[in-house]
């Protein structure tokens, strides 16, 4: 059975001679495992208090613990926020190593330590009420599974082509599959899908996060639901939206579609979100992190530790300059390589997780941890090379073996189409793999090229609105970018008008041709090539819907595009030395 290695904090799982649960906490007082009968149990059935070792890992080994046990912790500890402290045992805690979510997080007012609207004051006691009936809950799994000689594809970099998706909007409205499996794991590694991709010619998906997430609260109280998933609640779990019977066994799913679609020749890349976490700010619920050792876990303002830094804009950072929390990160990424057989990593944020006290260091702990170890160091990497702190933005700055979201490669490809002035000598240099962008790394696989990804407009929308129309998110369109570089062609939106969309038709074969024949490693976002339209919401992250989910009944209307993309891309691989590192003479 799984046992910790020092502060390697296992997953329990069923089986074996006993089943071992740890959870790290530095400075708690006593630590207590709390087992369920049931998903609708208010109260657990057992408590029972764990052990401390030296290095701050709390254990206890038990005997005959069925697969399917449902469990979280109750941790004692200091209730100082001036000094980070946030510790509550009324509030029922979800593993961050468990390997599947038992149950999901059902809103109430228990769940808060700080209510929202409410001062969080050092003099303001915590709030007590009892979390038991609402937490989310970590299961027991049997992680097995028969991979029967899986291997990677292991395609290098230079013969890439990237595909960004989304697991339930690929297929939820796939005519050709089974009501019971669109938008699942199983649906993206179904018959149509796979001959979808395969005819297109990528290489790998790319796919939005698939760690189990949970909603946001605002969201919730809108009707809405955080449909891209960029708010992870478990990074060893498989989000159970995604599974065909949540009750079953997300994870096996999750592997067939791995072992599926490498049979395919395709690889598989997760779009991780290790920056922040669902917890959010202090008003947030403290389901995980915030309640197991928040000092730890959480960057904190030096000057006032009870307070967040907020470098995501999402409430809070992940504290990877821990020792502690940067090995959670790698072993969740360990685990998703060596158990999951994924191929490699788009790391959303990625300044964040490579701060030191403060400033981005591409040559701290984080990077060289990555680049040291035997397993992760062999997969592919991918940096959202940005986030919201002091000196965000640094595109050039990561290390060699990384490649980055370029996001001047899109801005300066949408706007020389759109005719901008003075941008034909940045054209040429984003059409040469964007070498004054990457002077230190000198190869062109540093630069994922993309013009559209999941956030902003779909190409159709690029060439079809020169604003955004985010109403269906509810915020009075405040939301999302107004720096767009789309152009209407003279009619915001769909039109009859043969003419519009024959200049709307070229100008997005402009685009993709660019794309796809520059030098740098090309990504797709997917449904572009059959038209796919969020009908001018250029930030659709909450709607799980028709606006996202593409739609394939318009894969007549466009098929000529969808024909032209499968022959450039046909054309790349084809004189696939041109746009390697060092190209025949």
């Amino acid at each position: 059975m799984d046992a910790d290695n020092g502060k390697q904090i296992a997953s329990p799982a069923g089986g074996g001679q006993g089943t071992r649960f740890s959870l790290y906490s530095e400075h708690a007082t006593a630590v207590e495992l709390c087992l369920f009968d049931s998903a609708e149990a208010t109260q657990e059935s057992q408590r029972i208090p764990l052990s401390r070792n030296a290095d701050g890992v709390w254990s206890s080994v038990l005997p005959d613990v069925p697969t399917g046990q449902l469990y979280g912790y109750r941790v004692h500890g200091p209730y100082r926020p001036e000094e980070g402290h946030r510790f509550n045992p009324s509030k029922v805690l979800i593993d961050p190593y468990a390997r599947a979510l038992g149950r999901p997080m059902r809103w109430h007012e228990a769940l808060w330590t700080v209510p929202p609207g409410a001062a969080d004051s050092t003099d303001r006691p915590p709030n007590t009420m009892d979390s038991a009936p609402y937490a989310p809950l970590g299961k027991v799994v049997d992680t097995s599974f028969d991979w029967e000689g899986d291997r990677s594809p292991g395609l290098p970099w230079e013969e890439t082509v990237i595909y960004e998706t989304h697991v339930k909007g690929l297929s939820r409205n796939h005519p050709g599959l089974p009501e019971k499996i669109r938008g699942t794991y199983a649906g993206l590694a179904s018959d149509p899908i796979l001959e979808h991709l395969t005819k297109l010619g990528v290489t790998a998906v790319e796919l939005l996060p698939v760690h189990q997430a949970a909603n946001e609260y605002h969201l919730h109280k809108n009707g809405l639901t955080n449909y891209w998933g960029y708010n992870t609640l478990l990074y060893f779990a498989p989000d159970l939206r995604f599974a065909s019977r949540p009750e079953g066994d997300p994870a096996a799913e999750f592997k067939q579609m791995v072992k599926t679609l490498h049979r395919a020749g395709i690889e598989v890349i997760l779009d991780v979100v290790f920056n922040h976490t669902a917890e959010g700010d202090v008003h947030g619920p403290t389901v995980s992190f915030r309640g197991i050792d928040n000092a730890v876990y959480y960057r904190h303002d030096p000057e006032n530790p009870g307070r967040y830094q907020n470098f995501t804009g999402c409430g809070n950072s992940f504290n990877t300059h821990h020792p502690v929390a940067r090995r959670l990160v790698l072993d969740s990424l360990r685990t998703w390589v060596q158990e999951m057989h994924v191929d490699g990593f788009r790391l959303d944020l990625a300044v964040t997780l490579g701060r030191g006290e403060q400033f981005f260091e591409p040559e701290g702990s984080f990077f060289k941890s990555i680049q040291e170890d035997p397993v992760l160091s062999r997969v592919k990497w991918i940096a959202e090379p940005w986030d919201l702190g002091p000196e965000g933005y640094q595109l050039s700055s990561f290390p060699s073996q990384w490649s980055v979201w370029n996001d001047q490669f899109r801005k300066t490809v949408r706007k020389f189409w759109r005719g901008d002035p003075g941008q034909g000598k940045n054209l040429i240099q984003r059409f040469g793999g964007s070498p004054d962008l990457f002077p230190n790394t000198g190869s062109p696989r540093a630069s994922i090229n993309y013009v559209t990804s999941h956030d902003g407009f779909t190409l159709q929308d690029l060439v079809s609105y020169d604003h955004k129309h985010n109403q269906a998110n509810v915020e009075d369109n405040r939301d999302g970018s107004d720096d767009n570089d789309s152009h209407n062609h003279g009619v915001e939106g769909p039109t009859d008008d043969p003419e519009i969309n024959n200049r709307r038709e070229q100008q997005k074969r402009n685009l993709l041709a660019t794309l796809l024949l520059s030098r740098g490693i090309p990504m797709l976002a997917g449904g572009d090539e059959i038209g796919r339209t969020q009908r001018g919401n250029n930030n659709a992250y909450c709607q799980d819907n028709e606006i996202t989910w593409l739609d394939w009944d318009a894969w007549d209307h466009h098929k000529p595009f969808l024909e032209f993309t499968r022959r450039l891309i046909a054309l790349r691989k084809t004189y696939g030395p041109f746009w390697r590192e060092n190209p025949p003479d």
